[in-house]
């Protein structure tokens, strides 16, 4: 798309033949500003698709902190029942306590008392009624003593299930907690996903908008450009007779496909002589070639009007053949670029230089340095695009070098 811009200054120092030239760039301009059309409404579509499923996330998040909501107040059931366990684990421990203290002192006075106990129950009695009261009496208490016991083993196993109760509980809370940790991280990662999913489909939209203003930028400039070309063809090509009559317009041949540079027939002389003679602007290797390309992704295809040559940052980029510079200027799109007439017709364009060593007006002889290899508005970092000219039209570089 830039590369047509660029075509438009080269259209304009060329002679009246460029005109055919100029309109295939437009119709490329006119083709592309389709492509990003397309693409622009692919992706309002997608931003649409997207806004509903982020509604679905929508819903999704409050059904999850929802979720959450009903977590914590089991949460707080749970914790609720850990205290109250642990208060009847305390109330429980006391009165096991007691009773261990009871039991103990029984068993104190039992071991004073000993055989000694009963008899002397038995030898203090006067009567025997008063014996036989004694002897019930005895016999109560070490059955309160038997209660006593079975009621502290009791407490015993009824704070062994306490305890149990308590872990029991104390696991279903940490179970609980890291439901709710697991709950927020979802919703946070949830929240995050949709954040970036709309940021990312809105650029995309935003960078095809801005594309599309471009294109249709350069497609205004270039109609005006074939526009006042046609006017000059008219006035150059259809003189008066000399009867003051306007002579005959002769029909143009039928000009090549839109997707294909024209082919274009140049003089075996000046640089047309040199096929096969010239060194590489720069040193290093062609990555895109002339000609027409499939584009891998959208199925489409694309025009090079030139090649592109990667070599390192600051590299010398030279010029092909003896000329004049023309242009030396930064130009949008193509970064810091020179153009050099070579006379006959004949052009040689290098765009994206880091830096230009030549004024326009400059006389240069072959092998000159005229700039330095950079990545001024390349998307492929430090590279030469070049290109030859005749007559305004693209032709393949490739057979001009060694």
């Amino acid at each position: 798309m830039q590369r047509i811009t660029a075509v438009a200054l080269l259209v304009l120092l060329a002679p009246l033949p460029a005109l055919a030239g100029a309109k295939e760039d437009l119709q490329g301009v006119k083709k592309e500003i389709n492509e990003k059309n397309r693409l622009l409404t692919k992706t309002k579509k997608v931003e649409t698709q997207v806004s509903g499923e982020i509604e679905v996330m929508g819903r999704s998040l409050k059904e999850k902190q929802a979720a959450l909501a009903s977590l914590g107040r089991d949460l707080a059931s749970v914790e609720q029942g850990i205290g109250r366990t642990m208060g009847e684990i305390d109330r429980v421990s006391r009165e096991a306590e007691k009773k261990r203290a009871q039991i103990n002192r029984r068993v104190v006075a039992a071991y004073k008392g000993g055989e000694v106990g009963n008899l002397r129950a038995y030898f203090s009695s006067e009567s025997l009624p008063q014996m036989s009261e004694n002897l019930r009496y005895m016999r109560s208490v070490v059955e309160n003593d038997r209660k006593l016991f079975t009621q502290y083993r009791a407490d015993l196993d009824q704070l062994k299930v306490l305890k149990a109760s308590l872990e029991k509980d104390a696991q279903k809370k940490e179970g609980i907690r890291r439901n709710i940790e697991a709950k927020k991280r979802e919703i946070e990662q949830e929240k995050s996903k949709k954040s970036t999913y709309l940021v990312k489909v809105r650029q995309d939209k935003q960078q095809y908008q801005a594309s599309i203003k471009e294109l249709q930028a350069n497609a205004r400039r270039l109609q005006t450009m074939v526009q006042k070309l046609e006017a000059r063809a008219r006035r150059a090509s259809v003189p008066k007779t000399p009867k003051g009559r306007l002579a005959k317009h002769t029909p143009q041949p039928t000009r090549p496909g839109l997707n294909e540079p024209p082919t274009v027939q140049v003089p075996d002389q000046g640089l047309g002589g040199q096929k096969g003679r010239l060194s590489l602007p720069v040193r290093g290797n062609v990555v895109d070639r002339f000609g027409r390309h499939k584009h891998p992704t959208f199925e489409s295809f694309t025009v090079s009007n030139g090649i592109s040559i990667a070599a390192p940052a600051g590299a010398p980029i030279h010029a092909i053949y003896d000329g004049e510079v023309i242009f030396a200027n930064y130009f949008k799109g193509y970064g810091n670029m020179v153009i050099i007439d070579h006379g006959g017709g004949f052009f040689s364009l290098y765009a994206h230089a880091a830096s230009i060593a030549k004024r326009v007006g400059a006389k240069v002889a072959k092998n000159d340095v005229v700039a330095s290899v950079g990545d001024l508005d390349s998307s492929k970092g430090p590279i030469l695009y070049f290109e030859i000219r005749y007559q305004g039209k693209p032709v393949d570089p490739s057979p001009w070098f060694r």
